[in-house]
């Protein structure tokens, strides 16, 4: 067996060789949002912690909760776990062996896009009806 070096090894193509595509996107974004889901999930306990420890800390977190920024990301957690969701929904087509042909395949991930957005305005928008 011969031993060419580096240069006799086939190379991948480089990710500036590919044209970035929306089924592409939406898996980097379903990762992202896997990992996001990480942090808000801290934040839910540390609001249910305070939630137990008592009236003051419950006040502090609500106060927090409820600030603008507290608000914007309770927004982004909801869109992070509706697209997650959808885009484990995806997953588990393509796992049962359909839509992986390519219209099928571009609708699934512009059904998961417009869906998680959709499923977020949703139930921000119960939650503003219910205020």
């Amino acid at each position: 067996m011969k031993s060419g070096g580096p240069a006799s090894r086939p190379l991948s193509p480089h990710l500036q060789i590919y044209r970035p595509t929306l089924t592409m996107m939406m898996s980097i974004v379903h990762r992202i949002t896997g990992a996001a889901l990480y942090g808000g999930t801290l934040l839910l306990a540390w609001f249910l912690i305070s939630a137990a420890s008592g009236p003051g800390a419950f006040a502090a977190a609500s106060h927090v909760v409820s600030s603008f920024f507290g608000k914007l990301v309770l927004f982004g957690f909801t869109w992070a776990l509706f697209h997650h969701l959808l885009g484990g929904v995806r997953h588990l087509i393509w796992d049962l062996g359909y839509g992986l042909d390519d219209p099928e395949r571009e609708w699934l991930a512009w059904a998961t896009l417009i869906g998680g957005i959709a499923l977020t305005l949703l139930v921000w928008v119960c939650v503003a009806l219910r205020a």
